[in-house]
């Protein structure tokens, strides 16, 4: 995860609010992985939450910064070792979220951003519910869907063909999540996802400076 962990976000010499983890989810192909690229380009107080996985690296990626990369073995020991926060299979392929880079991120008052699906995203909530706020992010129509998924001209038709008939099931768990978007412009959709963060980020639960400053406040400092 990114150094960013190790600098806490301080107010008056205290670290002014708790982390949040802030999740996106969708069909692929619907968006999430561009709207989570363009928040950390524009975003120094969000990182992103690098998740461990089994499936072979993409053109382009790098381990280490998209994801950790490693064998099954190796995953089955982390999940024993309850080193996760979640995991899940998808499409033939394993993905978990690593505890203590979320654990020490979220206590220097950093926010993690996870592209996740709903597995995972459930698993989250039942670990840390009142850390986690959650995004799923519709499209405005299948067939815009199907169109982006063959634009991006990363997966076979036969892949293409295989996530458009998961696209149904994924999309039936929209209820799940705090808040709903439907991605018919990039940019708009962006909009919508800022303003959801910045509420989360003045929830008075997560801004742990507060007691000591009102404190001061009543006291006449």
């Amino acid at each position: 995860m990114n150094s960013q962990t190790s600098e806490p976000i301080t107010l008056d010499g205290e670290v002014s609010r708790r982390g949040l983890m802030l999740v996106l989810s969708s069909p692929s192909g619907a968006g999430k992985t561009t709207l989570s690229r363009l928040l950390l380009a524009e975003d120094p107080d969000l990182i992103m939450s690098v998740s461990v996985t089994t499936r072979p690296k993409r053109p382009g990626e790098q381990a280490g910064v998209d994801y950790e990369f490693v064998d099954r073995t190796t995953f089955d020991l982390m999940v024993n070792r309850r080193q996760l926060l979640e995991h899940a299979k998808v499409f033939d392929h394993y993905y978990g979220t690593p505890v203590d880079p979320v654990e020490a991120a979220l206590a220097a008052g950093r926010d993690v951003l996870f592209d996740i699906d709903w597995q995972g995203a459930q698993q989250l909530k039942q670990a840390k519910d009142a850390d986690l706020a959650s995004i799923f992010i519709l499209p405005p129509s299948t067939k815009e869907l199907e169109q982006r998924l063959k634009s991006r001209a990363q997966d076979s038709d036969e892949v293409v063909a295989r996530r458009m008939s998961e696209a149904s099931g994924e999309i039936s768990r929209w209820s799940d999540y705090d808040y709903i978007i439907v991605n018919h412009d990039v940019e708009d959709a962006l909009e919508q996802v800022r303003a959801i963060l910045t509420a989360e980020r003045l929830k008075r639960a997560r801004q742990t400076y507060l007691v000591n400053f009102v404190k001061r406040l009543q006291d006449g400092q």
